[in-house]
């Protein structure tokens, strides 16, 4: 009984010690910088979402795949991923562009919540997402703000 206890306490000791040796990373920066559409098919419309992405750190980040979700006036409005991969360098920036896929369902929901006269246009976002970067390496990040869509999207739906 004894040595099963010393086994745990072991593993904990050494799981603890593994904790410190990963980097503690500042959160990244992140800010959508435009929309742009894309071609749709059927029920659907696809945008391309451009994020500037931050590296606020000391080590560069490398990833390998893209995911966001977007969420507009606290509804759920578009999801996209991206498989491309690189590296932001260490006090650097990129800009990511990630195409996004909206529903008609999406459409619909966000119709029913807004007024005739309201547009999607300033309206409160959510953007949540991640860069993958394997086991230990995948960042989550969350932006938000209000749309500023192109003036060719700005009707009311």
């Amino acid at each position: 009984m004894r040595s099963v206890h010393a086994v745990l306490l072991s593993l904990l000791l050494l799981s603890l010690s593994a904790c410190a040796l990963l980097p503690n990373r500042d959160p990244l920066n992140i800010n959508v910088v435009g929309f742009e559409p894309l071609q749709s098919q059927d029920m659907e419309v696809r945008f391309a979402v451009k994020i500037r992405v931050q590296n606020p750190n000391e080590t560069a980040i490398d990833y390998n795949g893209v995911a966001l979700d977007l969420e507009v006036n606290g509804q759920p409005l578009a999801s996209g991923v991206s498989d491309q991969a690189g590296s932001i360098a260490r006090f650097s920036e990129t800009v990511l562009t990630v195409p996004v896929s909206v529903s008609a369902f999406s459409v619909l929901r966000q119709t029913l919540g807004l007024s005739q006269t309201q547009t999607l246009n300033n309206l409160p976002y959510v953007l949540r997402g991640k860069l993958a970067g394997g086991l230990f390496g995948t960042l989550r990040f969350v932006e938000s703000g209000k749309l500023s869509l192109p003036a060719s999207t700005t009707g009311t739906w």
